[in-house]
């Protein structure tokens, strides 16, 4: 399956404080996490503080591979295809799931625990995750209930164990902003 490649488009400032544009191209960290039955990733900027500095044409702050999650104190936003779901993941088992999520830097954030998961992919992260859905459509799973977004779509993820499965039969694209988080005491695990 072909993705259509993510534009970035990065403003700054040029020696006389004049806003320019920085950059325009396409993103640069593109990674298909999971192999072939796994979600293409397009990582398209991160600030790892907040407030966030706002100088004159630094670039995007540097980071090894894809990661999950935020840095701490900052934010991430990344543009997700997600193919049609198929019998890899259906099948996959929690070692799977757990070795999925550790290409990203969360083997903890898998919640597959067998054949009483909702979804192979059940994952929680400490973040607040805005989806805003781009093309095509997804099934929101969560520990109860389950709801189908399609284009223009936007979830508000307050970080809830949750799956996302491609039952369709084409790409879904979704742009997630992903906002680093604490939970309270309650919540923790």
């Amino acid at each position: 399956m072909e993705f259509a490649t993510v534009r970035r488009v990065v403003t700054g400032h040029d020696a006389s404080g004049r806003a320019i544009i920085q950059e325009d191209g396409p993103v640069q960290r593109v990674q298909r996490v999971g192999g072939e039955i796994g979600p293409m990733f397009h990582e398209v900027w991160n600030t790892q503080a907040t407030p966030a500095p706002l100088d004159a044409a630094s670039g995007e702050p540097v980071e090894q591979g894809i990661i999950l999650a935020p840095p701490k104190n900052g934010t991430r936003i990344r543009v997700l295809d997600i193919p049609p779901e198929g019998d890899g993941i259906r099948t996959m088992t929690p070692e799977e799931a757990r070795a999925h999520f550790a290409e990203v830097g969360a083997h903890d954030a898998s919640a597959h625990h067998g054949e009483e998961s909702r979804h192979a992919l059940m994952h929680r992260t400490e973040t607040i995750d805005y989806g805003i859905v781009i093309e095509g459509e997804l099934v929101l799973i969560m520990d109860e209930g389950e709801t189908t977004v399609r284009a223009g779509d936007i979830v508000i993820q307050r970080g809830t164990n949750h799956g996302w499965s491609n039952r369709s039969d084409r790409n879904c694209r979704i742009v997630f902003v992903l906002i680093d988080g604490e939970f309270d005491e309650k919540l923790r695990r």
